[in-house]
């Protein structure tokens, strides 16, 4: 029988496994429009949702009294989603995957302004930190005139405004119906995208991009219920693993080998990252590492 802090250890790393095979097949996918990718992450993805909705509410599960927040959330986890899975695949998947560690580094500067927290000398050096990494990442696409090393940066600013969202709704809203509206969101905004031509998949294609919605929905089950079950200074760390799925997938799928720059910007971000999370843990206060839904 596994302890708690086994079982949350177990469901981290098959969060970071899952959310690691959907980067890939997304990068894969790009012969594919986009907005047809949604639309399988969107369709796909509402099967983990089902699991969680309570019996007593499969009549009326939509019925919300904050549709407002909703949108909101929806709207900033959209431009996030998007932005994110046209960097997948325009970038390097290292180069991707070490930019999206720096989301709770603007959670922090965005928590100043929209929750009037206070931000001291400890967490003020971990963004000094972080955004020396980003720019050092991010310094060939400036170099090249290259915009697609903003879409991490964009999707990390997305995030940071979900997780402030979030935090004001987790209070009355259960997390499936937060997760509901937004996949529901995908799918809408997918479908528009039809009259533009999509590409009627092969058999086998088509299995492969379910589980884009699949990989997704059930990755983020498995890391709620990680941070439930585990003490989160065990499992949050995991979380970097993906790192190194990165840097060998992409050198053994599609011949990346990471810059030096990479690198050395991937070791900043990661740090701030650290320092946030350990400054959070020594203060008590609830601490989430957001991902790409």
């Amino acid at each position: 029988m596994l302890t708690k802090n086994q079982s949350g250890f177990l469901y981290m790393f098959f969060s970071v496994i899952a959310f690691s095979l959907m980067d890939l097949i997304v990068k894969w996918s790009d012969n594919y429009p986009l907005g047809q990718v949604l639309v399988f992450r969107s369709f796909f993805g509402f099967i983990p949702i089902l699991f969680l909705i309570p019996k007593n509410r499969f009549k009326n599960f939509y019925y919300t009294k904050r549709p407002g927040l909703h949108f909101l959330r929806s709207f900033a986890g959209i431009i996030a989603l998007v932005a994110i899975f046209i960097a997948l695949r325009k970038l390097p998947l290292a180069v991707v995957v070490s930019l999206s560690y720096a989301s709770p580094i603007f959670i922090t500067i965005f928590s100043i302004f929209l929750l009037s927290e206070k931000v001291g000398a400890f967490r003020w050096l971990a963004v000094i930190i972080g955004f020396i990494g980003v720019l050092i990442i991010s310094e060939p696409g400036f170099t090249n005139l290259n915009i697609f090393y903003l879409l991490p940066i964009i999707f990390c600013i997305g995030l940071a405004f979900v997780s402030i969202i979030l935090r004001k709704m987790s209070t009355t809203e259960p997390v499936w119906l937060m997760t509901f509206y937004f996949t529901l969101t995908i799918g809408i905004v997918g479908l528009t995208t039809l009259p533009f031509g999509w590409i009627m998949p092969t058999t086998k294609d088509f299995f492969i991009l379910a589980m884009i919605g699949i990989l997704g929905g059930f990755a983020n089950l498995w890391l709620t219920q990680a941070y439930k079950l585990a003490e989160v200074s065990l499992v949050a760390p995991l979380r970097y693993l993906s790192i190194i799925f990165a840097i060998s997938c992409g050198y053994l799928i599609w011949n990346e080998i990471p810059t030096s720059k990479t690198m050395i910007g991937a070791f900043f971000v990661i740090s701030a990252s650290l320092i946030i999370f350990i400054r959070e843990f020594r203060k008590k206060k609830k601490f989430s590492i957001p991902r790409h839904e």
